[in-house]
């Protein structure tokens, strides 16, 4: 599958076939999407208008020349299984799974539908594509940040405190980018005077936040993996001494 056969998807945007002729829109293309959410979130409501939005724009119309069979989950495994199964078993023309949730599911469900991602921690770790250059196989898409961007956010945070010489790193280990993240922090807090100290937060979010204080970082930075963020803004982090520095 090329790349280029897709125009745009992100942000709920849409993608499909740039020239596509007016005898090819004759033909009814399918079109499957999944989504981690059920039908009643506000959030999702909007991603999925926006994409139906987009497919009305660039001349696909529901009923007349494609057709969206949308699957809404919740966050069970067992039931994202499912609606993955259903899909690839309706052989549409492209599946549209959004979120690391969803993507992994989708993948092992089929290898030969067209797989677009619109957004993606790791890929490439997550062992959605070969590589970012060349993502082989079925699956395509977006990624959600360079990790590089981790050493960025402990050169900001030197800038505005400039005593901190360690900073806690609240991180899933069974996340690849929360992995990536942490490495590009480690890499580059040598160079700014600072210990980057990694603090596992996947079953037990109060006590690592214990063991983070017990060795007195200056500074707390949870990485923003699903668990982490799920439900809670910047400000609403593991424990109330998270995004602290002194």
């Amino acid at each position: 599958m090329r790349r280029r056969e897709f125009i745009t998807l992100l942000g709920g945007g849409v993608a499909w076939p740039v020239a596509a002729g007016a005898q090819q829109r004759e033909r009814m293309r399918r079109i499957g999407v999944l989504l981690p959410a059920t039908a009643d979130n506000r959030e999702f409501q909007a991603r999925l208008g926006a994409f139906l939005q987009g497919l009305q724009q660039s001349g696909w119309s529901i009923g007349r020349n494609v057709q969206i069979d949308t699957r809404w989950a919740t966050a069970k495994a067992a039931e994202i299984r499912r609606h993955a199964a259903e899909l690839a078993a309706l052989a549409p023309d492209v599946i549209v799974a959004h979120g690391p949730s969803t993507v992994g599911p989708m993948v092992q469900a089929t290898h030969t539908v067209p797989i677009v991602f619109p957004v993606a921690g790791d890929p490439v770790a997550s062992g959605y594509v070969d590589s970012l250059a060349r993502p082989g196989g079925n699956t395509t898409g977006f990624m959600s940040f360079e990790y590089s961007l981790g050493g960025k956010w402990l050169e900001l945070l030197k800038e505005v405190a400039p005593a901190v010489r360690r900073a806690a790193v609240f991180r899933d280990p069974a996340i690849p980018s929360d992995t990536g993240l942490l490495g590009a922090m480690q890499s580059v807090a040598p160079t700014l005077g600072i210990e980057a100290i990694p603090i596992n937060v996947r079953d037990a979010r109060q006590r690592a936040c214990a063991q983070g204080l017990r060795e007195q970082p200056h500074a707390q930075h949870p990485l923003e993996g699903p668990p982490n963020a799920k439900g809670r803004s910047p400000s609403q982090s593991a424990c109330s001494h998270c995004h602290s520095y002194r």
